[in-house]
């Protein structure tokens, strides 16, 4: 089913080519929309892969935007996504 996710830490087309490249060999395809804020991914995916989802994203530093996250969280959330978008801007 076609789902769509906000989620925080997206900045930029590097951030939203990490997206793309890390989840599709798990989720497939993935749209980013930088257009909107919160930004949001859409993607074909199983209600039984959203937790799944959520880790990956979470992983990459760009968790759901109702995730709840502590300051330490948040800050290594922030952190990852810096790292995740300056991979995606060599990359892409």
């Amino acid at each position: 089913m076609i789902q769509t996710f906000k989620v925080i830490n997206v900045k930029c087309g590097g951030c939203a080519a990490t997206l793309k490249e890390k989840l599709f060999k798990k989720f497939g395809e993935v749209e980013v929309d930088l257009e909107k804020e919160p930004r949001e991914i859409t993607l074909d995916i199983a209600n039984e892969q959203i937790q799944e989802l959520g880790k990956a994203l979470k992983k990459l530093g760009y968790p759901f935007i109702e995730e709840k996250m502590g300051f330490v969280d948040s800050g290594s959330a922030k952190a990852k996504s810096f790292v995740s978008c300056a991979i995606g801007k060599m990359n892409n």
